[in-house]
Formats: structure tokens, sequence, C-alpha cells
């Protein structure tokens, strides 16, 4: 199998998906290819499958690229950087790794609600300082019993509500049947939406940054119409507002939440997985409907 099926692979990942890979196929790794038009020029013909993320994905010139594609297998959930028209147009396969993730994107918007409304980062800082020692740390907001809006209750918004359950909160939400991509949900939190929360209310984003209109965000936060934020993710990452930067009310994180040792790996077994399945004429274990 290894000298008949060629997978690009459009991104850095794990050196344990990247090994188990090598292993089944030819794997080319984008990265590493200086001039792209001569290698497709050349290889093009011999990429038969593609690896991609939630950020590195395949849109319509790269797929145009590769003629011979016939699966995308997404180290993902997410799908919005892969033009999924396009696959349909021509008969690609898609997957995805939605189930692997869901419990460690769960567990990081709880970890990132206690995080702001009870202030942990910039506690970390006061007591670090020694601010400690001169006076004490001021008075935060409890997450037991709060009312709590989730926009979409899929996998994951489903995971969030059962933990926060055990929080004693009330549980509101705002659900909509999937798009084949996210056109839909983009700055589906406006500034009406934040307006609603107003300066006693959170926001929490830990799925698409484009799904919250961040300018509207940014001056809600400076202007105190909000309480404050926790963000996983935003809307052009890496680059961060330094509005942001310098507020203590908002806990940033760089788009971690499937980043744990254990989610990486069963995300990247079951990547592999959907390639050797599809590959062996079985049927794809999370194959995407579009």
């Amino acid at each position: 199998m290894v000298d008949e099926i060629g997978v690009w692979m459009t991104c850095p990942m794990t050196k344990y998906l990247q090994d188990e890979l090598s292993k089944r196929f030819n794997l080319f790794k984008s990265w590493e290819i200086p001039s792209k038009v001569d290698f497709f020029n050349q290889h093009s013909r011999s990429i038969r499958a593609l690896v991609g993320n939630g950020i590195h994905g395949a849109d319509s010139s790269l797929i145009e690229s590769l003629p011979r594609l016939e699966i995308i297998s997404s180290h993902s959930s997410g799908l919005n950087q892969i033009d999924l028209v396009k696959c349909k147009e021509k008969g690609i396969f898609v997957t995805s790794t939605p189930d692997s993730l869901t419990d460690e994107v769960a567990d990081l918007a709880v970890t990132l609600t206690l995080a702001t409304l009870r202030r942990i980062c910039e506690g970390d800082k006061f007591v670090r300082n020694g601010s400690w020692k001169q006076r004490d740390f001021k008075l935060t907001t409890k997450v037991s019993g709060k009312s709590v809006g989730i926009v979409g209750l899929g996998r994951i918004g489903s995971a969030i509500a059962k933990r926060l359950e055990g929080f004693g909160c009330q549980i509101n939400y705002h659900s909509r049947s999937k798009k084949p991509n996210s056109e839909a949900n983009h700055h589906i939190i406006n500034r009406e939406a934040i307006d609603a929360l107003g300066p006693n209310g959170f926001l929490i984003n830990i799925a698409r940054g484009a799904h919250v209109d961040e300018p509207e965000l940014v001056s809600a936060l400076v202007e105190g119409r909000l309480g404050g934020a926790g963000l996983d993710v935003l809307e052009h990452e890496p680059e961060v507002p330094q509005q942001l930067i310098h507020l203590d009310n908002v806990v940033l994180s760089p788009h971690v939440g499937t980043c744990t040792h254990e989610t990486r790996k069963a995300m990247a077994d079951l990547v592999v997985a959907n390639l050797v399945a599809y590959f062996s004429n079985q049927p794809l274990l999370t194959p995407v409907c579009f």
C-alpha cells in the first residue's frame, strides 16, 4: 500500500500521526516541499488522499491541484476549511474526528468559565507579584447557579451542558440544523447578542473565532458593556487584538481545546483508520454527509 497511495498532509501535526501514516502510505509533507507547483506538476497524480485539520484544510485551488484525490481525512471536527461544495462536485469523500475530542473541548469550556468568572489568571499574578502581602484580592463572580446559554447543542454543547448542570446552572440553548459550511454562523454572536449579556454577563468561545464579531466584542469589553470573556479561539488567530491582552477580565487560550496527549492520539488513530478503511473497500468510520 505504501508505494501505491500518496497522502498529502497540509501542515505539521503530531509525530505519532505522521509515523502511523508513513507506515501505511507514501506521505508527502507539504511544509518540506519548497515548490508546490513543481511538485504537483510531477507527483500530483500519485496523491489519492489528503490529511488536513481545522486550520489548514483543502480549498478549491488545492483540490483542483490534485486530480486523483479521492478522500480527505480531517484531523478535526470542524470542516470550515474544506471546500465541501468542490468535494461533492468531484465525488471526494470526507471524514472528520467528531467524537474523539468532545470531552476535552467540553472540559476546556468549563475551565475557561471558571477561570474567567473567578479571575484565576489575575489571581495567579496577584500572588506571584507579591500583591497578596499588601491587600486582599477583589471579589469575583460565582459560577454555581448561573443561567448559561449554549449556542449549538451538538456533541460538544451537550457535553458542556451536562458538566454545568453539576454546578446547578440553568441551561438554555440555541441550536440549528448542521450546515455544510460555517457561513450561516459567521458573527452569530453580534452586538445585539453581546449587549443582551450585559455588564454582568460573560462570553466563552471554544468553537470558532469567526462565530463572534470580534470588534464588537473588544469594544464591549473595553467599554464595560460585557463582564468578561474566556476565549480559546479568535477570529484572526494567532493575531490577538492588543486591547484584549491588557484586560484583566479576559482569559486567553491558544486554541488548545483538543491539545491533550490522549485526545490527539485518538484523533490520529481515527484519521488513519478512515484512510485504511477507504482503501480496503470497507465502510468509513466517521463520514461527513453533505
